[in-house]
Formats: structure tokens, sequence, C-alpha cells
């Protein structure tokens, strides 16, 4: 049984549903690639805010960011502490909600049914081998997983992974060394839980495919 913490969840917009669990001692959220939860928006700036944990709770902080942080529609002007039910804005792009601890249920797992690696769509959350990835995935390493989830055992072409992740891209910007740089951290990432188990395949002049562990794996005995 995973120990129930706050979690953060994405309201609106493309990456609604979307669930980030707050298990450490300092969240950071930004724009940037070194932050703890990553917002791909302009208006987001690098380093936006982060949330600290404290004895009394969670603390919100705005870090010197562009446009702001806004809590239940009012400016952040200080560190603030999260009450479960929050409305957190950041820079009015994206409004995400925090749900305390106490309203949070615990995780379930029954491993003999699930298969080594499992997807929530709805609340794009991934398990691997009954462990949730936190943090979780950016949503670029998210849509390449998903798209390799949907068509597991077949081939996804390079053109088909930029169609997935990049849909906005003009024809050509994308280059391989791109997508071969998102597979390679999508492969570190789900290898932190599990090193032992090559889920995502190259297959040499076609692309790349999900290799997944079956349902009625033993995990005890790996």
């Amino acid at each position: 049984m995973a120990q129930e913490v706050p979690i953060l969840v994405v309201q609106e917009g493309r990456m609604a549903g979307q669930r980030w669990a707050l298990s450490g001692e300092m969240v950071t959220i930004g724009r940037g690639e070194d932050c703890d939860i990553i917002f791909p928006e302009r208006q987001v700036s690098r380093r936006h805010a982060r949330i600290r944990r404290v004895e009394e709770g969670y603390i919100l902080e705005d870090l010197g960011s562009k446009n702001g942080t806004y809590v239940n529609g009012c400016p952040l002007e200080g560190p603030y502490l999260l009450q479960d039910g929050d409305e957190i804005q950041i820079a009015l792009c994206v409004k995400l909600a925090f749900i305390g601890a106490e309203a949070t249920a615990p995780l379930f797992f029954e491993e003999g049914e699930r298969g080594g690696l499992r997807l929530d769509k709805e609340g794009r959350r991934v398990w691997v081998k009954g462990q949730e990835l936190d943090p979780p995935l950016s949503p670029a390493q998210y849509r390449l997983l998903e798209l390799l989830y949907e068509r597991a055992g077949r081939v996804c072409s390079r053109d088909e992974i930029v169609q997935a992740v990049w849909p906005e891209a003009v024809e050509g910007a994308v280059s391989d060394q791109a997508i071969d740089a998102l597979v390679r951290r999508l492969r570190e990432r789900i290898a932190e839980v599990d090193p032992r188990h090559q889920y995502i395949v190259t297959v040499r002049g076609h692309g790349f495919r999900l290799d997944n562990l079956p349902a009625h794996t033993d995990f005890r005995s790996l």
C-alpha cells in the first residue's frame, strides 16, 4: 500500500487530469528541464514556483516569476500554506488543484493481473511493476509511452512518433537526434524502477516497439 500524500492535479487544457504526488521535501514547478514538474508553456518561467514540505504542511512560493503565481484567484505575494481544495494558477495559463493527504486514497495493485508497465490514461499516470513513476513523466515522454503502449508489440515509426509527440511540428523540423534523446530519457525513467528489463526496443531501420512484461509475471522472482 502506498503512503498517502497530497497531490497536484491539472484542472483543464491538454494536460487535464495529469497528477503529481508531493512525496519529496521540495517540488519545483516551471518550464525548465531541471524542474520536477514541467509545463512547456511560454508564459511559465524556467523556475516559476516551488512547494516545500514543512512541519505545518506544504508551503507554496513564487520564485520571482515574470507572470506570477495565483492561489484561489489572488496573486501570491509571499509563502502560502496550502489547504485541501486550493486552486493554484501558474502564470494564469495552468490551473492546478491541491488535494490534501487526508483526501487522497492509497493505491492498491494486484500485480499478478497488471503486467509490468501500466498506464492510467485519464490521469496520465504510469506504474512499473506496481510502483508509480514519481515525479511523473514529462508531457513528451508520456505521449511517446502512450503511443507505444497502445500499439504494444507493434513497431512505431519515427514519423508516427513525431505525429504523436509533436503534432504541431513542421515536417522535417524534428530530428532523429531529438527522437533518440526522448527515447533515451524515457528508458532512463523506466529503468529507475526496473533496470533489468528493456521495455522500449529499437528496431533498426523501422522504429521502436514496447516489449511489456506479461501480466502473469511474478515480479518477486525478477
